[in-house]
């Protein structure tokens, strides 16, 4: 691939992340969707997310975990204790994640 097509295959992929995320910024107006299509795209940022996170959870590469000394799932369990206790964010991130590294590091999970 020479220095021309590198340059405009970048300039094309430019253009349509541009339009694709620019997409509902150029109307004026709010684009008019049933009432039920707009309360379910509220929740469609947590959904992505839980698709993200959970095969992370409990898979690793491509198969099932087999064990429960695992420790991602505790540091996901600590994470989930932390925010129904006190719905924090950060401290969710920082519970969850310090279990996990505790486990991985300290116990060798």
């Amino acid at each position: 691939m020479n220095g021309l097509e590198i340059f405009l295959t970048s300039l094309g992929m430019i253009l349509i992340t541009l339009l694709c995320r620019a997409f509902f910024m150029l109307p004026e107006q709010d684009l008019p969707m049933p009432k039920w299509l707009r309360e379910g795209l509220r929740y469609s940022p947590i959904a992505a997310l839980a698709a993200v996170v959970a095969p992370e959870l409990v898979m690793t590469q491509g198969h099932l975990i087999e064990t429960w000394r695992d420790a991602r799932i505790f540091g996901a369990l600590a994470g989930l204790a932390f925010y129904a206790w006190k719905p924090s964010l950060f401290g969710t991130i920082v519970c969850g994640t310090g279990v996990m590294l505790a486990l991985r590091f300290g116990v060798g999970w």
